[in-house]
């Protein structure tokens, strides 16, 4: 009995430590969950995670798709405007502070709650570099004539079917708008929830042929440890190929510019072949956006 008494303890001891839930809310969008989770601050929308951190090191902890966003500055060394939309815990907008602080970056968030808790407790702070705009992305992007060198989407709703991309924020008018807010060489990268032949599939294809249809050049990275695919469409024509992209990667290491310690594993996930959903997937527009496509 002592040694079933032994294992029984010895079981309890190595079960994780529960959830601690740090603040709820309800919004006008969302149910919103702030909380600690084996060393982790989890943000979730309607159960779904949008955000993690490290409660150690406020740079790791998150799903490895954000640092794709950091593709931009490989590309352009000289980058110095950004505009994301989408703010939620911040992972993207704390690491642009720390990297590169001479990058301004222009925030678009349509939940005023989301902005008060990403304040509050993701250690997200805004100076003349980080600026957060309360707003919906695309009338920002219709209202404000700045041209960016970068646009980084990762905003994202939740209804029956999971998290989805607003429908007006994923139609070919959509991209012919952010296009126009794009300098010369700019880029636009969209994380779209999904996989490249499985789970969700029509969407990554469908993101993928509406940007098509406006950008000359389409690519994509895949996740590692999250099912999902991030776009990357380049206004300029000429060919982006991987060894384009390692040898501007190799050129901004030596010039020793300060960057995430996993990025040559990301580079390396750069992919120019088009999504085997693709050849099936409609093109998005604001009067043809069927759910099947999303879902």
């Amino acid at each position: 009995m002592r040694r079933v008494l032994e294992y029984l303890c010895a079981g309890l001891l190595a079960l994780p430590a529960p959830a601690a839930v740090v603040h709820e809310v309800f919004s006008a969008y969302h149910h919103i969950q702030v909380r600690d989770e084996a060393g982790l601050r989890i943000l979730s929308f309607n159960g779904s995670q949008e955000t993690r951190m490290s409660l150690v090191n406020h740079l790791e902890g998150h799903f490895d798709y954000t640092e794709y966003f950091h593709i931009p500055i490989v590309l352009n060394p000289g980058l110095s405007n950004v505009l994301m939309v989408g703010l939620g815990g911040g992972s993207t907008q704390r690491a642009y502070a720390y990297y590169y602080p001479r990058v301004r970056v222009d925030t678009v968030e349509i939940d005023p709650e989301v902005v008060v808790i990403a304040r509050r407790f993701f250690g997200v702070l805004e100076s003349p570099q980080h600026r957060i705009h309360v707003a919906d992305g695309r009338v920002f992007l219709r209202r404000n004539p700045t041209r960016y060198d970068a646009i980084l989407m990762d905003a994202y709703q939740t209804g029956r079917y999971g998290s989805d991309a607003p429908h007006h924020l994923v139609t070919r008018e959509f991209f012919q708008l952010a296009a126009t807010n794009l300098t010369p060489n700019g880029v636009i990268m969209y994380n779209v929830i999904g996989t490249l032949g499985g789970w969700k599939a029509e969407r990554v294809g469908a993101l993928y042929r509406t940007m098509k249809t406006v950008f000359p050049q389409v690519h994509w990275f895949a996740a590692e440890n999250s099912m999902n695919v991030v776009l990357l469409g380049v206004k300029s024509r000429e060919p982006l190929t991987l060894p384009v992209l390692r040898q501007k990667y190799e050129e901004q290491r030596k010039r020793q510019v300060l960057m995430p310690p996993a990025m040559a594993v990301r580079v390396n996930a750069f992919r120019t072949n088009v999504p085997p959903a693709a050849a099936r997937a409609p093109v998005l527009t604001d009067h043809y956006v069927p759910p099947t496509a999303l879902r």
